[in-house]
């Protein structure tokens, strides 16, 4: 038997290893399973155009090195680069290789979406980053990368360190073609000056032929080599119909070359070398400092994970081993020694030390940690030896959150930018229409057809979509950063222009403006009574409040039980009363922003709000400007608790510059009229609400949407999450990382308000730079192309004007960075 194509990759196999199917009664022949799985997706997605596209090329059977491919389901592969969800789900960053425009990223999304078992799959053009989620128990990685093959890309798990070695590589490749570009053109130059001295003073024709083939052997390889990037891109830009920046340059440059390579044989006309390889050099130097400028940006990104270590020192059985950071599980005990860095979140066990945690809070100052202290992922240990015990695994600590909320945080394009891509995918089309139809007039007009071919190369040059296309992703990069930096995490990069419009701010009270750990100001006890039932009470909750009561009365029993043991030595008698301890207690329950109520001891105990006693039939008429934790045993008043709260380091300034920049400021907060007035005089609020219930907030930002605000809240990411969930944009504060990166938007690692002031800075930095990108790209276009047109352009000055076009874009993007006297304000 004789050998056949494969219907899908195109390799040549013996018709009898082929598997033969019958599609739309025609004959189909593949090599493996894969391949013909593949078909039939295409097909019945209407993607099989796609093999118009494709032409001759051939593509990697399924079947092959699938060896390479196994080890993608191994347990040491998954537990390192796969994220196992809480929702079963498995979720994977990806890069892919061979994507070369937005019709390869479609495709690729077109084709994962429609595998069984692929949950989602988004592909990040700026860095050709891809998530995937999927069921494990329906698909396999292995399968998934298998697909992507099989349609002519690859892909492998994202890892910072490999990927900096990638980008390495890229680099010196363009490098090697600049050097070529760069060293034909110097050349080429000393050449074009002879020729343009020789046209004005007279050269002999075999002078000017010697110097005609010079310049052909230094503009070919400059072409061919150095300007293959755009062709492999006008290629694959056609093959998907798309026609791109790359078409413009490679179709510009070509013709130029094709004319002189005319001219030189015939002797008809001036040759043009000199402008393909200007043409092909200026726009891959600014290509290359674009490349660098866009590498600069992302790497802030990167740097989080590029920094995390493999291994962590365990001690098990009082020896130490070196374990896999995927391998740790909550409860072993971790050493760290000076210099190393926190992977995992945990509580120290023995020692202490001062941590830096600059990368989370962007405080400079260390902070000093003993036993029973939290210890957070990201932090440095600066001068000890000590040990703590994991509490979380490496997958749900606050460094791996934050590595993937900076990863998914450009996956979502804003609006703006949207606009700007539809509109430059447009642009490229019309560009090549109005060269054609220029030299067609010039050519009618003047009736020559070398002046038509260089006005038209001018038009064709000249254009810079690329300008248009960086507008909004440099500066959302750049932008990114930047807050990334200043302990600052956007989940998305939507979210910048979201909160650059906003025209209101919303701030719950407690752990938002203040502290968020009340403490006990002052104490009065009403009734003689066994306050170890109030600390049981208490302890069984996580509201501020009654953390500041538990904390109080903590402290306040083991004084007594000190006092009452000195006094009882003497008889070596001691009243455990006194001590703190927990009672029995039963059916217990919180109500949020009122209180607590169970049976403690056999007795009913009631705290909280005067509302909420109230409301239990516990009339109390007692007002203060401070908070109040009111307690009943039995439906009798026995104690009640004034707390105060610290307000937050620079709180009212950041209020005050918050207003200047137009935005309304509003508190809402569950705590009494007294109380909230006081905080609010205190940071300069003019609006606010108290006694409001979660459904009472969010309620309120729903009144605020019909009136047509655009609303940001700061809450604290737990109590507040009603409220959190309606606004516009969502900023959590909370000290509970994990689940305030669950239900926001943006996440303030210093817990700081002033950081609420510097994101929106940022986000309007940002809105403003993109807006400014495009009115310059839009500015350039509109009058470069018709100064072109009119012939007032060579190629040369168009080649250099694309170039600063898109320097231009990129520059202003960089001009977001803030200032050293803004950072230090």
């Amino acid at each position: 038997m004789g050998k056949i194509k494969c219907d899908h990759c195109h390799l040549e196999f013996d018709e009898s290893v082929m598997i033969e199917d019958e599609i739309e009664g025609e004959k189909k022949y593949f090599c493996c399973k894969g391949c013909q799985g593949v078909y039939h997706l295409l097909k019945s997605e209407g993607l099989d155009s796609f093999y118009e596209k494709l032409g001759d090329t051939k593509l990697q059977p399924a079947q092959q090195k699938k060896e390479d491919l196994e080890k993608f389901d191994l347990e040491g592969f998954i537990n390192k680069y796969v994220k196992k969800r809480e929702d079963g789900l498995y979720e994977i960053n990806l890069i892919m290789e061979g994507i070369h425009c937005a019709a390869c990223v479609w495709l690729n999304e077109k084709v994962l979406h429609q595998t069984p078992g692929i949950i989602e799959a988004s592909i990040n053009y700026t860095n050709n980053k891809a998530k995937i989620v999927w069921d494990p128990e329906e698909i396999k990685l292995s399968k998934i990368i298998e697909t992507i093959r099989s349609i002519g890309y690859n892909a492998y798990p994202y890892d910072p360190k490999l990927q900096e070695e990638r980008a390495t590589k890229a680099r010196r490749d363009y490098y090697a073609r600049i050097l070529v570009a760069v060293f034909a053109t110097m050349n080429i130059m000393w050449i074009a000056i002879a020729q343009y001295v020789g046209f004005f003073t007279g050269m002999r024709q075999d002078i000017k032929d010697i110097l005609n083939v010079a310049e052909f052997v230094l503009a070919t390889p400059t072409l061919f080599y150095s300007g293959w990037v755009y062709f492999k891109g006008a290629y694959y830009g056609l093959k998907n119909r798309f026609v791109n920046m790359d078409l413009l340059v490679a179709s510009g440059a070509s013709l130029a070359y094709i004319y002189s390579i005319y001219a030189m044989i015939t002797r008809v006309g001036e040759v043009y070398f000199d402008s393909v390889t200007m043409i092909v050099t200026f726009v891959l130097v600014g290509k290359y400092l674009e490349v660098l400028s866009k590498k600069q940006a992302v790497d802030t990104l990167d740097s989080v994970l590029g920094t995390i270590p493999t291994e962590v020192t365990v001690i098990k059985n009082n020896e130490k081993s070196l374990v896999l950071i995927e391998n740790v599980e909550p409860g072993d005990i971790i050493e760290v020694k000076p210099g190393e860095k926190i992977v995992i979140d945990g509580v120290i066990i023995n020692g202490s030390a001062s941590f830096d945690e600059s990368s989370l809070t962007g405080e400079s100052e260390p902070v000093f940690k003993k036993e029973g202290d939290e210890v957070l992922s990201g932090s440095i240990c600066l001068d000890s030896v000590i040990r703590y015990e994991a509490k979380k695994d490496f997958s749900t600590s606050l460094l791996s959150n934050i590595a993937t909320l900076l990863e998914d945080s450009i996956t979502k394009k804003p609006k703006i930018e949207k606009l700007a891509n539809q509109i430059s995918g447009y642009f490229s089309l019309t560009i090549l229409s109005l060269a054609i139809l220029t030299f067609a007039g010039w050519y009618f007009y003047i009736g020559e057809f070398e002046r038509a071919l260089i006005v038209a190369i001018s038009v064709i040059v000249i254009a810079c979509p690329c300008a248009l296309g960086l507008a909004t992703p440099m500066a959302t990069l750049v932008g990114l950063g930047i807050s990334a930096k200043k302990g600052i995490l956007f989940k998305e990069a939507a979210q910048l222009e979201t909160m650059a419009k906003s025209d209101v701010l919303v701030l719950d009270k407690t752990g938002t403006i203040t502290e968020g750990k009340p403490e006990v100001v002052s104490y009065e006890k009403l009734k003689d009574f066994d306050e170890n039932i109030v600390f049981s009470l208490v302890k069984n909750s996580n509201h501020p409040i009654s953390k500041g009561v538990e904390k109080f009365l903590k402290e306040r029993l083991k004084d007594e039980g000190r006092r009452e043991k000195r006094e009882n030595i003497k008889d070596k008698f001691e009243v455990s009363s006194f001590t703190n301890h927990e009672l029995r207690i039963t059916n217990f329950k919180e109500i949020k922003a009122k209180g607590l109520e169970a049976i403690v001891d056999g007795k009913k105990v009631i705290g909280g709000n005067k509302e909420y006693l109230g409301e239990n039939g516990i009339k109390v008429e007692i007002e203060s400007e401070n908070s109040l934790f009111l307690v009943a045993i039995d439906s009798e008043l026995v104690a009640i608790y004034e707390l105060s709260d610290k307000i937050k380091e620079k709180t009212a300034q950041a209020i005050t510059k918050i207003k200047e920049l137009g935005i309304k400021v509003i508190m809402l907060t569950g705590d009494n009229e007294k109380a909230a007035k006081k905080v609010a005089d205190l940071v300069g609020i003019d609006e606010y609400y108290a006694k409001l219930l979660p459904q009472d907030k969010s309620s309120f930002i729903e009144k605020l949407h019909k009136n047509g605000h655009i609303v940001v809240m700061a809450g604290d990411g737990i109590n507040d999450s009603i409220a959190l969930a309606c606004s516009d944009i969502a900023i959590a504060m909370g000290s509970g990382a994990d689940i305030a990166i669950s239900v926001s938007d943006v996440v303030l690692l210093d817990e700081k308000p002033y950081s609420i002031y510097e994101a929106y800075k940022i986000s309007k930095r940002v809105y403003k730079a993109i807006k400014e990108n495009l009115a310059l790209s839009l500015i350039y276009n509109t009058i470069a192309v018709p100064a072109a047109i009119l012939g007032f352009v060579n190629p040369l000055v168009a080649a250099l004007s694309m170039s600063l076009s898109s320097l231009l874009v990129v520059g202003n993007s960089f001009r977001i960075k803030m200032s050293e006297k803004d950072a230090k304000q």
